[in-house]
């Protein structure tokens, strides 16, 4: 064992980096979650099928090329607590990490192989100074750097600061989010295949409002991801 393998066990035995999903302590070979966590991770599948419930979350409502969600998310589960730790702890790593693996599956996926630029949904300058980061532009970067394409954080902007959307009905999110977004610089994207990126999937209401606003560029086709799925 080397000095600094050593010091690096006896620097875990005092201050240990625990998995995010179990909170067991990691091994020196393990980032973020445990083999085991990452073993056990729910995989939805849904990006090999044009047809699946993410997908038809958005039908008769926007013209989306294709959607899908890399987990499945439920209450008190290992997904939840991946996702608070990035949103709630501030953990950016945890969103990079995961949008990397993300970003692999994806690449096997004839659906999502078209894709040139990567775009998180943008919180609003202000919730975003207050959090200190945008959850989902962690999760796009991971995905954009697995994919070995751009990620443009700058261009999508959240115009008008609205209500959190927790506990709001299905019209309720819509409404709330209508209009509210807009394009610094159009151009940027005319005639790009996107991969609109958030973190958790609910109503679809965020994302549609995205969409609706990406799509009045010419030529732009939109297709959607999310790191998680929340059956509503």
């Amino acid at each position: 064992m080397t000095a600094l393998s050593w010091f690096s066990d006896l620097l875990h035995l005092f201050y240990p980096n625990v998995c995010l999903a179990c909170g067991n302590t990691l091994y020196r070979q393990e980032e973020v979650i445990c083999f085991s966590c990452l073993y056990k991770l729910p995989k939805t599948g849904f990006h090999f099928h044009a047809e699946n419930p993410v997908s038809r979350v958005f039908w008769g409502r926007v013209d989306i090329q294709a959607a899908t969600s890399f987990l499945f998310f439920s209450k008190g589960g290992s997904v939840q607590h991946l996702v608070h730790a990035l949103k709630y702890k501030g953990l950016k790593e945890a969103g990079v990490y995961l949008g990397k693996l993300f970003g692999s599956d994806l690449q096997q996926s004839e659906l999502f192989k078209p894709v040139e630029i990567v775009v998180p949904v943008p919180l609003h300058p202000k919730k975003e100074r207050k959090r200190g980061f945008n959850q989902s532009t962690c999760i796009a970067k991971g995905i954009a750097d697995a994919m070995n394409i751009p990620c443009v954080d700058d261009n999508l902007i959240r115009k008008v600061h609205t209500s959190t959307q927790t506990k709001k009905s299905r019209y309720s999110r819509w409404d709330n989010v209508k209009g509210v977004f807009g394009l610094v610089h159009p151009a940027v994207f005319e005639n790009r295949k996107l991969l609109l990126v958030d973190d958790v999937l609910t109503t679809g209401a965020t994302l549609e409002s995205c969409a609706a606003c990406l799509l009045q560029i010419p030529g732009v086709r939109v297709s959607v991801a999310t790191l998680a799925y929340a059956q509503v």
